[in-house]
């Protein structure tokens, strides 16, 4: 049994997704990949959460939740650094520990595309990924996104540089 964007969901963030949000901002193994150096505090996401309502065209960016059939949040996608002059948003994405590797992602990526190319009239969205962060890599890949630059020595985290990939999609015409 797959997967389908039938059984997927994407809400605006609501103030009983606190506990959901600390867990994630506050998760140090995806910090290297949201460039967090420090934890979050309650009162800040609280903050956040209260402001999420702003308009995408105000704010320049949209937090979306990813939910089941049952509203439980599986993860959130991003569209940030949106540039209506431009037609284009970059687009990032995060599920839980538990939730990966069963098809989440690729729908959750499929369900902001609909908003993305639909109603906001993008032309394209792009992603910065970690050269080393091959499961993003082919998640990308198989939705196709196209790799069209690298950022060399682009990120610093454990000491090292890293190198990131940048992906495209353009939207069909």
């Amino acid at each position: 049994m797959g997967v389908s964007k039938q059984s997927l969901h994407l809400r605006a963030l609501e103030p009983s997704d606190l506990d959901f949000l600390y867990t994630l901002e506050n998760d140090q193994d995806l910090w290297a990949v949201s460039n967090t150096l420090v934890p979050f505090s309650r009162y800040t996401l609280e903050q956040y959460i209260a402001h999420a309502r702003e308009d995408i065209y105000s704010a320049k960016q949209q937090r979306f939740v990813l939910t089941n059939a049952d509203q439980h949040p599986l993860g959130c996608i991003d569209l940030y650094d949106f540039d209506p002059q431009h037609h284009r948003a970059g687009v990032g994405l995060v599920i839980q520990k538990n939730y990966r590797g069963k098809g989440y992602a690729k729908v959750a990526l499929a369900l902001i595309e609909d908003v993305a190319f639909g109603p906001l009239q993008l032309h394209q969205l792009y992603a910065g990924v970690g050269e080393d962060n091959t499961t993003s890599i082919q998640l990308f890949q198989s939705m196709g996104y196209e790799q069209t630059g690298l950022k060399k020595d682009w990120n610093f985290h454990n000491k090292v540089y890293h190198n990131e990939l940048i992906f495209q999609k353009i939207a069909h015409v």
